[in-house]
């Protein structure tokens, strides 16, 4: 039987790897990798529109924050809640003032620590805040504004897989992705994510792109943070990136000035 297709194999990983949907896992290798994490965007505008529809049809019978709320633990679901678990134990680490394979450790526990409580304590009324408030928006710019913020934190992926961004494990999805990405793919990511968001903010066009462009601007000393202190990516780093960068683009968008 022939080899699969890379972007076929790229698209199927990309899907895998980001939701729950019923997809067989079919070729995997680095360039398929690389292929995936270039993806990453595109599946979470995917994810985005089908949030932006659970929030529109529950807005219209359940008050704004509940229909928030249960949106919020759809994408959890949606998403096997495993970039949740990654700020969490990304956040355990790095408030543990340790270093490399010592904060790698406290990363493989189990348990999750009082820095990553918080710090999903916090996300997650963010993202039920600001959603609530996009759920009183009309439907066009509700799902412009989650597609945008779903898009930008799986655009935080590909930026932290781009050439250059060593993996901190010999193992893993860290390792898999790590330096796969090309570097001027975030760019054009960027540039599409931010044509969507134009849409976001009625009457303020600026404000989507603006919300966007500073998430990624915020993500990148992060990210070079997190490598300082454990050497390099894990697929618990790319969850706390997605986290992050969602929410800070959710936060972007409902800020009125």
């Amino acid at each position: 039987m022939p080899a699969e297709p890379t972007l076929a194999a790229g698209a199927r990983l990309a899907l895998t790897t980001f939701t729950t949907l019923p997809v067989r896992a079919g070729r995997i290798d680095r360039t398929v990798a690389g292929t995936a994490m270039t993806l990453a965007p595109a599946v979470g505008a995917l994810l985005g529109a089908l949030l932006a529809g659970v929030l529109l049809l529950l807005a219209v019978a359940a008050p704004p924050l509940v229909a928030a709320g249960v949106t919020v633990g759809v994408a959890a679901l949606l998403t096997r809640g495993l970039h949740l678990d990654g700020l969490a134990d990304t956040v355990d680490a790095l408030g543990s003032y340790r270093r490399g394979p010592a904060a790698l450790e406290i990363m493989k526990k189990p348990d999750v620590g009082p820095f990553g409580v918080v710090a999903l304590v916090v996300v997650l009324l963010v993202q039920a805040a600001a959603l609530a408030d996009l759920a009183t928006r009309p439907g066009p710019a509700v799902l412009a504004a989650v597609v945008t913020a779903t898009a930008a934190g799986r655009l935080g992926v590909t930026l932290a897989c781009r050439r250059g961004v060593p993996a901190a494990r010999p193992e893993g999805l860290g390792a898999l992705v790590a330096g796969t990405v090309a570097p001027l793919t975030p760019v054009v990511g960027a540039i599409a994510v931010a044509l969507v968001a134009l849409a976001a903010v009625p009457g303020r066009p600026w404000q989507g792109p603006l919300a966007v462009v500073v998430a990624l601007a915020v993500a990148v000393p992060l990210l070079a943070h997190v490598v300082r202190r454990l050497g390099g990516i894990t697929g618990d780093v790319l969850g706390a990136t997605v986290e992050v960068v969602t929410t800070l683009v959710y936060l972007g968008l409902v800020l009125s000035g």
